[in-house]
């Protein structure tokens, strides 16, 4: 259902290079107060994947044009190049996506703008007073759908809006347009029992509107998970509870853009709304119908600079200038591992 192409695959891997790169900007821009660097870079690949490709946000019958204002912007589909100035305005009937581990607010927001919802610039007001991004808000108008940062509530929250579409949904819409609602949820957060409360009311209702993504980067604030509380085998705990369950590599966007594709089914025999079977449609595979959508995502927390990476350490912590700078470098692939850092000790014992 969704573009498989070598060209995306490219464009959503350079979509992340700029996410990472704006993140490092908004950190930097915090000073001492710091920020949450580690579960915000693990699931980097993941915002890009969902803003870039999955999430049907605009009305596509209308563009926006350039040089227009927020107040003033018509509903629109961005091109999604990072370079695009243009706001775009959400449509009323878009999909939802909620981070219920709201600490990867650094990958989220740059997702946003590269989407087009807010400017590249207002991604460096985040965490100043009196701006639209300070704290965990709820901004509808952006896409920021719900206050999260209590782990465990955010999962329950998408199972009422998406039973709610469920009730009123038909039966001859094309899955590729009908909406969805999307949760991600940190690994770590899965030892709170709401969330399989949850788990099992989602089955029990059918939500196969529903896609629970989780990013499994088996590194909590206290230290690894399975240490912490064994999760074990994750997969098959969540089939048991009656989900249908993809994994992927989170390191690789077109495996993540795969693990959100393989449920569908190109259904060219479908003939819905009486239009006959001249158009492409798509559905459900017979095993996914009726089943909740959980994606399991191997990553690193800090993934994508060494320094940072599987270090429990930067779940929350200030950035300083020599990091910065060496991230930005390895990012850019102008330096590999700690070649900047090697030679600053001041800045090396920063990191350990």
């Amino acid at each position: 259902m969704y573009d498989m192409s070598e060209q995306n695959i490219i464009r959503l891997t350079e979509m992340t290079k700029r996410m990472r790169l704006k993140g490092l900007d908004m950190a930097l821009s915090t000073g001492n107060g710091g920020s949450h660097l580690g579960g915000s870079f693990s699931c980097m690949e993941i915002l890009a994947v969902l803003y870039g490709e999955v999430l049907n946000l605009f009305d596509e019958s209308e563009l926006c044009k350039p040089g227009q204002n927020e107040s003033d912007v018509t509903l629109c589909k961005p091109e999604r190049n990072g370079s695009n100035d243009t706001l775009c305005k959400l449509s009323k009937n878009r999909d939802i996506f909620i981070p219920s581990k709201n600490h990867c607010v650094l990958a989220h927001i740059p997702a946003l703008a590269e989407a087009g919802i807010i400017s590249q610039d207002e991604c460096l007001e985040f965490q100043k007073n009196g701006g639209r991004l300070a704290g965990y808000p709820m901004r509808p108008e952006i896409g920021l759908e719900y206050s999260g940062g209590s782990l465990g509530m955010a999962i329950s929250v998408e199972i009422g809006m998406a039973l709610a579409e469920k009730e009123k949904e038909t039966n001859d819409i094309d899955w590729k347009s009908r909406r969805k609602f999307y949760v991600l949820m940190g690994d770590a957060e899965l030892n709170e029992g709401s969330i399989w409360e949850a788990f099992m009311s989602a089955a029990h209702f059918k939500l196969d509107n529903l896609v629970a993504i989780i990013d499994r980067n088996h590194l909590s604030y206290d230290g690894d998970t399975e240490e912490v509380m064994a999760l074990g085998d994750l997969a098959g705990k969540l089939r048991s509870f009656g989900w249908y369950v993809s994994e992927c590599n989170g390191r690789d966007v077109g495996d993540v853009l795969s693990a959100f594709d393989e449920r569908y089914i190109n259904d060219k025999s479908a003939d819905i709304m009486g239009h006959g079977n001249d158009k492409e449609y798509w559905t459900l595979s017979e095993n996914a119908l009726c089943k909740p959508h959980a994606i399991i995502v191997d990553t690193i927390k800090g993934m994508g600079v060494s320094f940072m990476e599987g270090h429990p350490e930067f779940h929350h912590r200030r950035l300083s200038q020599a990091e910065y700078d060496q991230a930005r470098a390895e990012i850019l692939g102008d330096v590999m591992g700690d070649e900047l850092l090697s030679g600053d000790k001041n800045a090396k014992e920063e990191t350990v």
